[in-house]
């Protein structure tokens, strides 16, 4: 293998890039990491996570005040300073990134600035960012590039303008009005915070659900109750059709939805229509690197394998959850398994399960979800039973004054083992991580309604449908 540059070689240097090149170097592996981005620290850091949740605290502070005399207090919202919102996140994402960057320069690994293509399977082609080229040869690699901003050729959006997720995220000043293509997670916490900053916000959904692959029942709830929001109105179920700009400047979506030729103006267009995997820059033919079935993604098995058996991938770029702490363990996983296949340890190869895949989305209500849906459980054929509980009968949210919404448990019939949850309500992130416990070991109904709860609480919620889903399991064990 010392006829190589370096064992391994990490393209990409986000969470999954990070992490992968962390262990390689825990395991003694001579590593580089290539990355051309301007600013090192990755997706979640820079332009997701981090910067949209620190914009969406404010914007909840402020509804919180807009919402005061409904306990009874006496308070007024006096405006919004958004250069201020946004200069309080970028303090903080600072922080984060150059802790992050110092991480990537502190001589454990090499690094190199620059964009990578495979030339061939053993060798990376870099166009260096101060300039000029440089050859790296590699014995394994991990492709962690990330993914960017889908654009979709809607006729005239182009000429009208519009905004993705890194502009609402660094602007230093709101429009009063915004119209937000899409309806998966970006889409909508950047219209709940637009929103809750009082401004007049249209989320137009070509799926006819919220949340595509959620549980229809999820998806209406959420539906429900950010269409009862005073400035915001939800449209599923279109198709967009073309974007035109009146006179005044506003700009004007125009879809269909059914039967209804309807459109739409406002000061702004967010297009958030999903991202896409950075493979197809990577030259991943060169290489002979496989795409997933999608033709999107960089193909990878369990042990984050391509169809090259050297070279492994993690994060945004292969999929197929695209979430932090799933890259994470991916990187962790592929340069373990680059490991072995040097033979640099005895160990086995490991291998990755999506049995307790997680996602989070902070809307207000938050969603929250872990491990299938029904529809997924059904896919997989297995018999299962499911129960639900509203927010607006238990009695810590209605104190709270947090009604939206119903917590939901999908269990194996007979068994009783708990294989599913679902939030939508209050602090539905934080709540999830229960039954992410109860799915780790492999919980009962029965067993999760057995750990004391505290009263009032949010989490006591879970007994309720726990207790369903252990009788309707037990009486189809008996039918």
């Amino acid at each position: 293998m010392s006829s190589y540059d370096f064992d391994f070689v990490v393209i990409g240097g986000g969470s999954g890039g990070y992490a992968a090149a962390r262990t390689a170097h825990e395991l003694g592996l001579k590593t580089a990491v290539i990355d051309s981005a301007d600013e090192l620290g990755g997706l979640c850091i820079l332009r997701g996570c981090m910067p949209s949740k620190t914009l969406i605290e404010s914007s909840n502070r402020y509804r919180s005040l807009r919402r005061a005399s409904e306990f009874g207090l006496k308070a007024e919202p006096q405006g919004i300073d958004p250069a201020a919102i946004n200069d309080r996140k970028k303090i903080l994402i600072d922080d984060f990134a150059s802790y992050r960057q110092g991480q990537l320069q502190d001589g454990r690994f090499t690094l190199i600035r620059g964009k990578a293509q495979f030339a061939d399977t053993h060798t990376l082609a870099v166009s260096l960012n101060e300039g000029g080229e440089q050859t790296v040869t590699f014995a394994t690699a991990c492709v962690a590039a990330g993914s960017k901003v889908t654009r979709v050729p809607i006729p005239g959006i182009e000429e009208a303008g519009y905004w993705t997720s890194r502009d609402i995220l660094d602007t230093r000043e709101l429009p009063e009005s915004i119209i937000v293509l899409g309806g998966g997670a970006i889409a909508l916490e950047m219209a709940c915070y637009m929103e809750g900053l009082g401004k007049e916000v249209t989320v137009i959904q070509r799926s006819d659900q919220l949340i595509t692959g959620s549980d229809r029942d999820v998806a209406d709830a959420l539906e429900a109750a950010l269409s009862e929001r005073a400035n915001m109105t939800v449209y599923t179920g279109t198709t967009l059709e073309k974007v035109s700009t009146t006179a005044d400047g506003q700009k004007t979506v125009h879809f269909q939805q059914g039967a209804q030729s309807l459109q739409v103006s406002a000061a702004e267009i967010l297009m958030a229509l999903g991202r896409t995997p950075n493979s197809k820059e990577l030259n991943p033919e060169a290489a002979s690197i496989d795409y997933a079935a999608n033709g999107k993604h960089i193909g990878a098995d369990l042990e984050m394998t391509t169809s090259q058996p050297h070279i492994f991938a993690a994060g945004d770029v292969c999929g197929p959850h695209e979430v932090v702490h799933t890259a994470i363990e991916q990187g962790e996983i592929a340069a373990h398994n680059a490991a072995v296949h040097l033979d640099r340890i005895s160990e086995k190869k490991k291998t990755i399960s999506y049995r307790l895949k997680l996602l989070g989305i902070f809307t207000d209500p938050q969603v929250a979800m872990v491990g299938l849906t029904e529809a997924e459980a059904a896919a997989e054929g297995l018999d299962v039973v499911s129960a639900s509980y509203p927010f607006d009968d238990h009695g810590k949210s209605m104190v709270m004054g947090e009604t939206h919404g119903f917590v939901k448990l999908i269990a194996k019939k007979g068994t009783g083992e708990i294989v599913g949850g679902s939030v939508v309500g209050p602090e539905a992130t934080e709540l999830i991580h229960e039954i992410v416990v109860a799915l780790h070991f492999r919980c009962t109904g029965a067993e999760l309604l057995a750990i004391p709860h505290y009263h009032p609480t949010l989490s006591e919620i879970w007994t309720y449908p726990a207790e369903d889903v252990d009788e309707l399991a037990k009486e189809a064990a008996t039918t």
